[in-house]
């Protein structure tokens, strides 16, 4: 993703304000643009936002998997704020490492989901991930990761992780969604249409697990193919590459609001109503080959992360009123040894400020 977005300058229309004024107009225009469109009801829900539900914070497990996958998932109107990370499962982590880092996950971050980023073929890997998440209460939003080389490796991947949702017995209580991504608009993997009729053909092979069906891209992916309606009706929720770091306008993380509403208030516009999450969504604390922004004065450094962090928290009821169930939003990534300059914890381990950001309001 990072390497493909340095060919471009996404454009961003932005009127210059001062902090004060930028903060009045976002939230004068954020109200103005909000449909009144029902709440999303793409998965089975309980209207309890209380800790019956899965994966909502203080969930107490079953022993067992239970009979039906009815009332099991928390409704998505709860499902706002900071629900959890990206993950990076390109180094193909042992069933032992998941365990670790996952409860880290969930017990010191109070995260309900992990968002997967990259690929491991290892045979079994999915399994260990279910395993994992099924024992720390997490659920999980899978990729079929297409990757940036332009081959069909993306099928066989496909077509693994639909096997194993479909053999284990655990897969559909902890698997929220599944992506087709990273960026295939953007990166032109497959024409909008093609991409369409992938995600329909997904949604009826796991129809039998309530299993729904999404695309990971960045607004400008939808925009540079015309929009690609077709791809937004056929996806299920929306997952949405919020990366402010590598706009035109960027700057610091603290001055981000008016970059991520430009992107949102566009999902809002042609969405349709339906459920939004920031999955793949952060400010780096370094630059690197592959991280280099589209402006020189974007400046990439930890106090910008945190602000950025800071910033969608102090955002939290504008997030929460967003049509569909408000926005959640994934903090990208976990470490710095999984996605440079972008972890929570630097390469060795250390967190690189405190990080506890709200997952209500």
């Amino acid at each position: 993703m990072f390497s493909s977005l340095l060919l471009f300058l996404l454009p961003v229309v932005l009127v210059s304000a001062s902090s004060s004024q930028r903060d009045d107009a976002t939230i004068n225009g954020f109200v103005a643009v909000t449909p009144a469109v029902p709440a999303s009801t793409y998965l089975p829900t309980t209207n309890n936002p209380s800790s019956s539900c899965f994966p909502a914070i203080g969930f107490k497990k079953p022993s067992h998997v239970p009979n039906s996958i009815e009332g099991w998932w928390c409704d998505p109107s709860t499902e706002y704020a900071f629900v959890g990370f990206s993950y990076e499962i390109t180094a193909c982590q042992s069933l032992f490492q998941l365990q670790e880092e996952f409860a880290d996950i969930r017990n010191t971050f109070h995260s309900r989901y992990v968002r997967l980023y990259g690929a491991c073929d290892r045979h079994g890997f999915y399994d260990d991930i279910i395993t994992a998440a099924w024992d720390n209460s997490l659920g999980v939003h899978a990729l079929v990761w297409f990757g940036f080389d332009g081959n069909d490796e993306w099928i066989s991947r496909r077509d693994s992780l639909f096997r194993t949702l479909h053999s284990n017995p655990r897969a559909k209580f902890v698997t929220r969604g599944i992506q087709f991504g990273s960026e295939p608009l953007f990166d032109l993997v497959l024409p909008p249409d093609e991409l369409a009729a992938q995600v329909w053909a997904a949604k009826k092979n796991l129809s039998n697990l309530s299993i729904p069906v999404t695309v990971s891209e960045l607004a400008y992916g939808y925009q540079e193919r015309g929009g690609a309606q077709d791809v937004l009706d056929a996806i299920d929720f929306i997952n949405i590459h919020m990366l402010p770091f590598f706009t035109k306008s960027g700057s610091t993380g603290d001055r981000a609001w008016p970059l991520v509403l430009n992107d949102l208030n566009w999902f809002i516009e042609h969405g349709r109503g339906k459920k939004m999450y920031f999955d793949e969504n952060g400010w780096p604390s370094v630059t690197s080959d592959s991280v280099q922004p589209n402006n020189p004065y974007a400046v990439a450094s930890i106090s910008s992360e945190r602000a950025y962090y800071d910033l969608l928290d102090q955002h939290c009821v504008d997030l929460k009123n967003v049509v569909g169930g408000g926005v959640g939003w994934f903090a990208h990534i976990y470490s710095d040894d999984q996605e440079p300059g972008y972890g929570i914890y630097d390469a060795s381990g250390k967190l690189k400020f405190s990080f506890s950001p709200r997952t209500s309001c």
